[in-house]
């Protein structure tokens, strides 16, 4: 049986819900694991909830997922982790991850926190339909890679 894990504490509802949908039309286990309990519109899903200490949620999936499941995180270094145990991980806005792809964004990220150290920011946008349909079509990428 296929598993999907979502490191859930900030995971958008859409996406959930769209997860939960997949996992009971299509017979996968499908896993919520974050730092406090997860509300969600359906059922279907297993809830884990961790202690509330940075990097518990991260560790306990890093702890239990194997080849063969699908992890959707925006955790940089659990998913730098998972990818070494050859673990397919993606994000909320679609993109699937690679070693390049981490080691280019945590660089990014690295410089973004010294430009806001120097008073230059920008602001995040919030999770927009065009994120959520390029979830969905990477999903179903690597869907039919597991499957």
């Amino acid at each position: 049986m296929m598993r999907i894990w979502l490191d859930a504490d900030s995971a958008p509802v859409l996406l959930r819900d769209f997860i939960v949908n997949f996992g009971t039309k299509n017979n996968a286990e499908v896993i919520f694991v974050a730092n406090r309990q997860i509300a969600a519109k359906k059922t279907g899903f297993k809830m884990i909830v961790c202690q509330a200490t940075k990097d518990s949620a991260d560790n306990y999936i890093y702890e239990n997922a194997v080849r063969g499941d699908l992890v959707i995180t925006k955790d940089l270094s659990l998913a730098q982790k998972l990818l070494q145990k050859e673990i397919l991980v993606i994000n909320d806005r679609g993109t699937k991850f690679t070693a390049s792809y981490i080691n280019d964004h945590l660089k990014e990220r690295e410089m973004n926190i010294q430009l806001a150290d120097l008073g230059f920011g920008g602001s995040s946008s919030g999770y927009s339909e065009t994120s959520f349909k390029k979830f969905r079509k990477t999903f179903q990428e690597c869907i039919e890679i597991l499957s």
